[in-house]
Formats: C-alpha cells, sequence, structure tokens
C-alpha cells in the first residue's frame, strides 16, 4: 500500500497536463497540484479542480464555495484542514483555466487515470467519501450519463448501498452557479444535509 505522503509529493511535482497534454491543448499556467490527506483520515471530499483563488493559495476550497461547503458539513476552517481527519482530493489536481463564459473548465482528463487509484491507496482509513459533482460522481459510482439531480436524489439509497466501503455521499458542487439548483430543490438542505453533518460529526472530531 502507498504512503499518502509519498504519492502526494509525486502529485505535486506532476507536469502532465501541461508537458504530457493528452487531450486538448496543454495547460495554458504553471501547474500547482493541490491536494490534502494522511493515512488516518476518515472522510474524503471528492471535488472536480481547485479554483483560481485555490492555485493562488495553494489551499483548497479557499473561495466562496469553500465557504459554503463547510457550512453544509458543519465544520470550521480547522476542523475542514485538517489532514490527520479530512482528505481533499480532486478529480483534477490543477486549476484547469476558465472557458469562454468564464466559468472554472472542466477537470483535466489526464489526472484522474494517472494518480486516483494511487492516492485512494494512500487513504486506507476512509469511512465516508463525498463525491461532489458529475466527474466525481461518474468515478465513484459508474453513473455516467445521470444527471446531477437523479443522482444526489437518490442518496439515501447510495448511502445505503451493502458492502461497498468507503460509503459513498453525492453532493451538488457548493459554488454559486448552483443557487438555482437549490433552490429547486429544497429536499437537499431539509433532508441531505442533516445526515450529512451526522456522519462528518462522527468523523471529524
Amino acid at each position: 500500500m502507498p504512503d499518502f505522503e509519498t504519492v502526494a509529493g509525486e502529485v505535486r511535482a506532476c507536469r502532465l497536463c501541461r508537458d504530457e497534454p493528452r487531450h486538448g491543448p496543454a495547460l495554458p499556467h504553471e501547474p500547482r497540484p493541490i491536494l490534502q490527506g494522511s493515512a488516518t483520515a476518515g472522510l474524503c471530499i471528492a471535488s472536480q479542480a481547485p479554483g483560481n483563488l485555490a492555485h493562488l493559495s495553494g489551499r483548497p476550497f479557499m473561495d466562496p464555495s469553500g465557504i459554503r461547503l463547510r457550512a453544509w458539513l458543519g465544520l470550521d476552517e480547522r476542523r475542514f484542514y485538517d489532514p490527520a481527519h479530512v482528505a481533499i482530493v480532486p478529480m483534477g489536481h490543477c486549476f484547469p483555466g476558465y472557458d469562454r463564459a468564464g466559468g472554472d473548465l472542466p477537470p483535466r482528463r489526464e489526472c484522474a487515470p494517472a494518480w486516483r487509484e494511487r492516492v485512494l491507496s494512500g487513504l486506507p482509513a476512509l469511512r465516508l467519501v463525498l463525491a461532489i459533482g458529475l466527474h466525481a460522481q461518474a468515478w465513484h459510482l459508474g453513473r455516467t450519463g445521470r444527471g446531477l439531480t437523479e443522482t444526489v436524489r437518490d442518496w439515501r439509497a447510495i448511502l445505503a448501498a451493502a458492502g461497498r466501503q468507503p460509503r459513498i455521499l453525492p453532493l451538488p458542487h457548493p459554488s454559486w452557479r448552483n443557487n438555482g439548483w437549490l433552490r429547486k430543490n429544497p429536499w437537499f438542505e431539509a433532508e441531505l444535509l442533516p445526515v450529512l453533518r451526522a456522519e462528518v460529526a462522527a468523523l471529524v472530531p
């Protein structure tokens, strides 16, 4: 089983999407791979890719999305950024840049096949994975072709799936761009968030 810190060091040195792009143009800026974790972490935040503010700071979710995500989880910054209990492992470890509309591009497709299995193998104590957004849900649940709403609405069955360890809980991205989705789906805050906070509280002291 690989040591997490060893693999994390290799990830942080990776320049694959800039120097050997396999899916479209090379990353247009210097890569800054971001991840957090340790062999003792029980909770994994399987996110999409760092945003520009995370890229600049070197810390994941250092932006308004992070403020909302921490509120969803019931965690303050100290507990959220404690690698002994919380792993943050995005599908793409580098900020992918912006699209023409000013939104973040999808995670670079080179990243997950190169690193994801090795990184997750270095997290043997995981009990719960939060699959945030369609890219993480497709990887962790194999639900390609299913919409985000359909997947998140099925959260009870997914969380209770027999024999699955670690367990998985699908979430939408906490971006402000999903404010409309949250208004249209009030069950998310009313029904899912209380369960999410209870699960997190049991894993992050």
